[in-house]
């Protein structure tokens, strides 16, 4: 590697999120998981009005959106900004039977994709979302959109670019990013436009949960003090954008992931909007089984609430 290699953009995680491998590594979860106990105990504690409208960003293939509707939450929208992540969750909520549950393709930087040209509309009178399609006129190949009545649904309104959508000021009683999908948007800068994209879409007071890997976790503090010498002397990675982020490979792929310190994740949420309320590692939280923990390492769950 040397001081020619581009740095890690968006691009370079979506593709690395519709690579193949990826994949079917979050679909098994998908398929096979489901919520983790650590997950339910603080959707059940922060989110006990199964009428709530949720927002999961970063739904993956649909582990945390299909458990959602299972625990009784049947006013879900969830997005992801990889195309063949949203195709594995559609196929998922279609084998189990599940209606209602709206997956999106969308960027969580940009929740107004595609706004500039849409007329203004209160989410009040036609609904929350503004999802994407094809162009043109209705026909067999390309059906009008359904327009539903439960929870945030879908508008009868002009489309977005593809790829793009357009949520509500406000709309949403919640939100959940799981699984450090936070964490692995590039950028601190671009990790704070999507925590002000998020609150903005929520009603005030709204809950967030969000997980992150702890760079603080003492087990690797050694390792963490070599990284900082590489970044003191520029012998990192010259992909990466700051000190915290990590890109590897494995039998799974490819992962981009920024880990951040405690002080960080607390100046950006009072950066962007959000109150802090209590965080605890998942292993604080509960026992997972077997299956959650050879599937994800410890991790820290973060509350915050729009201020």
């Amino acid at each position: 590697m040397n001081e020619a290699s581009p740095k890690i953009t968006s691009d370079t995680v979506r593709a690395d999120f519709n690579d193949v491998r990826t994949v079917i590594h979050y679909a098994r979860a998908a398929h096979f998981l489901g919520l983790w106990k650590s997950e339910k105990i603080l959707i059940d504690r922060y989110f006990p009005d199964r009428q709530a409208r949720l927002l999961e960003a970063g739904c993956g293939a649909g582990r945390v959106a299909v458990g959602l509707w299972h625990a009784g939450y049947h006013h879900v929208v969830a997005f992801d900004f990889a195309a063949e992540m949203i195709e594995q969750a559609e196929n998922l909520a279609q084998e189990q039977g599940i209606t209602g549950l709206t997956f999106l393709q969308a960027d969580a930087t940009n929740l107004r994709g595609g706004a500039a040209s849409l007329p203004a509309l209160d989410p009040s009178e036609v609904g929350a979302v503004i999802p994407n399609r094809p162009s043109g006129p209705a026909d067999d190949k390309n059906p009008p959109r359904a327009v539903r009545d439960n929870g945030p649904h879908l508008t009868e309104t002009a489309p977005a670019s593809p790829g793009k959508c357009h949520l509500f000021d406000d709309t949403f009683d919640g939100v959940l990013f799981l699984f450090n999908g936070l964490m692995q948007i590039p950028g601190r800068e671009h990790r704070r436009t999507a925590l002000r994209e998020l609150r903005r879409v929520c009603r005030a007071g709204a809950p967030f949960i969000f997980t992150t890997h702890d760079r603080d976790d003492p087990a690797d503090l050694k390792e963490w003090a070599k990284e900082a010498d590489r970044w003191a002397r520029g012998a990192q990675d010259p992909r990466l954008h700051e000190f915290g982020d990590r890109y590897f490979s494995d039998e799974t792929g490819n992962t981009f992931m920024h880990l951040p310190d405690r002080k960080e994740v607390l100046d950006d949420l009072a950066a962007t909007g959000w109150a802090h309320v209590e965080d605890a590692t998942r292993n604080e939280l509960a026992s997972e089984t077997p299956r959650v923990r050879n599937f994800s390492d410890n991790c820290r769950f973060w509350v915050a609430r729009k201020a």
